[in-house]
């Protein structure tokens, strides 16, 4: 299978390539380790890019250049959102804590600094369990027919249910309006 690219011009895409990253690897104090890596999506990119060369336009050292300046840019700030939200060094959660008589960073994290609480998902354990307990004990103060309904509106829509002949679409939203008051009659909040 004959290359696209000749042997020169993938010198060029590499030695091009090489330079960013390094320049790179110096702006950000990046260790050594990283420069494979950076290299590596720097010339991804390019590479995807390439088709858009046009030798009549410049060299393709200038356009590698330019692609690759573009991209080690868009490298940089996620980098440095990385670094602002989870600092410069990475720590481990397993390191012990010498304040804390053995303790591990992991053990001293609170649930609401856990990344299901960044998530938006609910982390009060007693919460969660006393909001099930009241909906368990609001649906069960309800009529069957409006229990059926709740049930129903768990997988289809209102419309729906007038489709399929449940009632006109006003009467189940005003069997709905009145759950929605017995429910709030009895503690539960709207979700």
């Amino acid at each position: 299978m004959q290359s696209p690219i000749s042997h020169a011009d993938l010198q060029t895409l590499l030695h091009e390539a090489d330079i960013a990253a390094r320049r790179l690897i110096r702006k950000l104090h990046l260790s050594k380790e990283d420069l494979d890596d950076i290299r590596q999506d720097l010339l991804v990119d390019l590479i995807a890019r390439l088709p858009a060369f046009d030798r009549q336009r410049g060299s393709l050292g200038a356009f590698a250049g330019l692609v690759l300046r573009n991209q080690a840019t868009r490298i940089a700030a996620r980098i440095k959102r990385e670094r602002a939200m989870f600092g410069t060094a990475p720590v481990s959660l397993d390191e012990v804590v010498p304040a804390h008589d053995g303790a591990t960073r992991g053990e001293l994290v609170g649930e609401e600094e856990e990344l299901s609480a960044w998530l938006g998902q609910r982390v009060d354990g007693f919460a969660a369990i006393e909001q099930r307990l009241a909906v368990e004990r609001g649906l069960g103060l309800l009529d069957r027919r409006d229990g059926a309904l709740c049930a129903a509106l768990a997988h289809t829509t209102i419309e729906r249910l007038a489709a399929q002949g449940r009632g006109s679409r006003s009467t189940l939203y005003r069997r709905l309006e009145h759950i929605r008051l017995a429910l709030t009659a009895h503690g539960l909040k709207a979700a």
